[in-house]
């Protein structure tokens, strides 16, 4: 491997002074709305059959739900990754938290197919901004393999929204309705989002005698440092194929469970909650290894990349109950653990000025597969009956993203001073 070029210097790494305390409670503000919306998001999956049944809905449309939660989740991505490195990530993500929890008590009181289209829709734009404002937060108030870590904990938001909506929902459902669960999420959104209107900062203060956070500053997106970026644009192709898989599986496991292998609901949930509960464990420790392996954190990313594909082609043959149990976990591993290096590889090849657009943008491009991928996973269903096609389709994903994290180079924008050597 050629060393870094000279390029590799970390342009914002002589501005950092000494980490602020605060900075953990910023952390835990982000994480909390990233999970409210993952939360928020993941409610779906145990609640679609129930959903389909009162709006009148076939099988094969319950897609279309998640589909349109995912275009409005897609533009506020992109939009909020601007705001955020506009107007600072706390105005943000108070809006995002306040908004997107009055769209879900919206979804919960419908009555329609249409009105339904359009709350998932308007859950999805506002739910959407909230990852680019934590991402651009983490990026002012961390630095080096610290940053690393806190970006592994702050992913560990998407799996365990998905643990609490398995492990919670189906009772809900089972005992009080499926409107119950849009209506008590939404309500805690709105007042987490109050929370962080009050505690939250969107910058360090400035320290006397250095430039601390002096790049995190609010200022006018530059977006063509963005999409100006090779590596940059490499990781959002990887970041698409990726979450194909990701929430692919999440959008459709329950179902395709309930109704092509016959799973108890509750069953169904325990399984995908066990799924994501090794990731809320394990995103942490890869945040941890990444941040401190002496070779390119690509080669580990698609690893756990070509795990994945693996382990849903091998879900998809399984038909016993205990068998999904044991695969769970495994699967839980690989579909969420690249996230954390993905994730930071954004805010070091962007630098701090750009953290909230690259990550807005980015993020943008790795949900349009998100968007896709319900409507063309519940089409393959329909039309073949089969559950392994549909796994097959899935694990096509993970397998090119895999290929596509190969090319990134080591030349970075934001990075500690002892990892700029590391990445050859």
């Amino acid at each position: 491997m050629s060393s870094p070029a000279p390029s590799a210097a970390p342009a914002d790494a002589a501005k950092i002074a000494a980490p602020h305390p605060r900075r953990w409670l910023i952390l835990v503000l982000a994480w909390a709305a990233f999970t409210m919306t993952s939360l928020d998001r993941s409610v779906w999956g145990p609640a679609a059959p129930s959903v389909g049944q009162a709006l009148g809905v076939a099988l094969a449309s319950l897609g279309v739900f998640a589909t349109c939660y995912y275009v409005g989740y897609v533009v506020s991505n992109f939009l909020g990754g601007l705001a955020s490195d506009w107007v600072g990530p706390r105005v943000v993500l108070t809006a995002s938290m306040v908004l997107a929890g009055a769209g879900m008590v919206f979804f919960g009181s419908v009555q329609s197919f249409a009105l339904g289209l359009l709350a998932q829709a308007l859950v999805g734009f506002f739910a959407g901004a909230d990852y680019a404002a934590g991402a651009k937060s983490i990026s002012a108030w961390f630095s080096g393999r610290e940053r690393t870590f806190a970006v592994g904990l702050f992913t560990t938001a998407t799996s365990l929204g998905t643990v609490v909506a398995n492990l919670v929902v189906p009772t809900m459902i089972a005992e009080h309705g499926w409107r119950l669960s849009y209506h008590l999420f939404g309500a805690i959104s709105i007042v987490l989002g109050l929370v962080i209107a009050v505690l939250h900062r969107s910058r360090p203060p400035q320290a006397a005698g250095t430039e601390l956070a002096t790049p995190a500053a609010p200022h006018t997106p530059r977006l063509g440092r963005v999409l100006g970026s090779r590596d940059l644009i490499v990781l959002g192709i990887a970041g698409f194929f990726s979450l194909w898989g990701t929430y692919g599986f999440i959008t459709w496991s329950n179902t395709l469970m309930i109704q092509g292998k016959g799973i108890d609901p509750v069953h169904a949930g325990g399984i995908v909650a066990l799924f994501a509960i090794t990731a809320v464990i394990m995103k942490p420790v890869i945040g941890l290894v990444a941040g401190r392996i002496r070779f390119h954190r690509k080669y580990l990313a698609a690893g756990i990349l070509v795990l994945f594909a693996i382990m849903l082609l091998i879900f998809g043959t399984l038909g016993s109950l205990p068998a999904f149990y044991i695969a769970a976990p495994v699967l839980g591993f690989a579909a969420y653990c690249y996230s954390p290096i993905q994730n930071a590889l954004i805010l070091d090849y962007a630098g701090a000025e750009e953290a909230g657009s690259a990550a807005g943008t980015l993020n943008a491009v790795w949900q349009l597969g998100s968007v896709v991928v319900p409507t063309v996973v519940g089409a393959i269903f329909a039309a073949t009956d089969s559950v392994y096609s549909a796994f097959v389709t899935l694990a096509i994903g993970p397998l090119l993203a895999a290929l596509l994290m190969l090319p990134l180079s080591g030349r970075f924008r934001s990075v500690a001073p002892e990892d700029v050597a590391r990445e050859g």
